[in-house]
Formats: structure tokens, sequence, C-alpha cells
């Protein structure tokens, strides 16, 4: 099962968990209200597992592919690391699938205080078009991912502030009507 917590102000390693002291954790049902979805599927089986099968034709996941986040198997590692913890948002969702190893991806709530969620083997995340968010690595400092996509990829990161696009003006009228 997926685990989330509010994070510290701590602005050292981006790969430690940055807990606050007390936690705070957060639950998938307040995950959901800030739009994020999450499934747990057979991350061993994923060539042939019909619940990804029925999921990617449910919602159209036409395009994917697999990538590993390591430093032998990523070229550019180090700047893509950086540029993958710079807080952005898409125009599409961003939907990823964790085949093995095991990262964190960030998001701010509607207060813009940051959420981290941890992501291992199993776990499928989709963060609506219009958040921001940002991804690392843990401390095992290895991820290998499913990215998923309706359509043909679109990888356009826009960096904040990127508050006049249409996919945010969107995300921010789903979280007011979230809060009614």
């Amino acid at each position: 099962m997926v685990e989330a917590w509010y994070m510290d102000e701590s602005q050292e390693d981006q790969r430690a968990p940055h807990r606050l002291r007390p936690n705070r954790a957060v639950s998938l049902e307040q995950l959901r209200r800030l739009g994020v979805a999450y499934r747990k599927l057979d991350a061993d089986n994923y060539e042939t597992d019909p619940r990804l099968k029925e999921i990617r034709r449910a919602e159209n996941y036409s395009w994917m592919d697999i990538v590993t986040i390591h430093k032998d198997k990523l070229p550019n590692y180090e700047e893509k690391i950086k540029t993958f913890y710079e807080e952005h948002l898409h125009l599409d969702d961003e939907i990823r699938y964790i085949l093995d190893g095991s990262g964190y991806f960030d998001v701010r709530d509607k207060d813009d205080k940051w959420i981290r969620i941890s992501m291992e083997k199993g776990d499928m995340i989709t963060l609506p078009a219009g958040i921001y968010h940002r991804f690392t690595l843990d401390e095992n400092n290895y991820v290998k991912a499913m990215r998923l996509f309706v359509g043909e990829p679109v990888w356009t990161a826009y960096n904040r502030p990127a508050d006049d696009f249409p996919a945010r003006k969107q995300y921010m009228k789903f979280l007011a009507e979230e809060a009614q």
C-alpha cells in the first residue's frame, strides 16, 4: 500500500524521506481529493497482467515505454535527476507504474504544502494535468517505471510559475469544487 506524508522544509538530500516530526500521514482519500489516483498492480507479471490491460483500455493509454533511472542506465543521469526534481506541471496527466525499485513523487496540496508519495514496485499513480509536482529517487537510487500516455507522448514540463496554462486553471477549478 502506498504511503504519503507532509514534508519537512529541509533542503538536505532530496532522496531522504523528509517527514515532519511528528509525522503527518496523508490518506489515499486526501490524495484523491487532489486528483491523484493510485492503484496497486502485479509488477512481476506486467507483460501479461489482465488488470493492466483493462486499465490501459479503459483509460485509453495507447502508448507506453519503460525507463530505468540509475546512474549506470540513464544518460546524463545527474542532469536528469535535477530536472525531475524541479517543480513543474504538465498539460496532460502523468501516469507512472513502478516495475522495480522505488522513488518519491511530491505534489502540492490545496494550501501549497508539499506531500511526499512513496512509490515502490507495483504502485501505479496518475497525477492530473495542471498539478505542481516533482520526482526523485529515494536512497536506493534506482527505479524502473512504465510511462503511459493517451496518444503520442508529450514530454514537456512547465516549471513553476505556470499558472496561466488552461490545464492549471482547470486543475484549480477542480480543487475549488472538491473543497465544497
